[in-house]
């Protein structure tokens, strides 16, 4: 079983947990997802760094990276996850 790590923008938030659960049901991936705060949540720029190095971190534990690109959104922060995936020679599948 191949284990993925869910990358996208927060404004995705509701399709990806949907994603996930269809990746786990229907194909058989373990998938590991980001942390969702809580609406309104006002995240400090240290806990910004802590849930980015986390979310490293389950690049590095996964076999690839699902990219959710709806409408070809990727931002910057997906641009970056997608380089690191590449550069740790991770499998990169794209949402279509």
């Amino acid at each position: 079983m191949k284990t993925l790590t869910i990358c996208g923008s927060m404004r995705f938030e509701k399709e990806m947990r949907s994603i996930a659960y269809n990746l786990e049901t229907k194909y058989g991936y373990a998938v590991l997802q980001c942390v969702y705060a809580p609406n309104n949540t006002i995240i400090s720029p240290e806990e910004l760094e802590k849930l980015r190095q986390a979310h490293y971190r389950k690049i590095d534990l996964s076999d690839g990276i699902y990219v959710v690109n709806f409408n070809g959104y990727i931002g910057e922060s997906v641009k970056a996850e997608i380089e690191y995936a590449k550069g740790q020679c991770k499998e990169v599948i794209f949402h279509c």
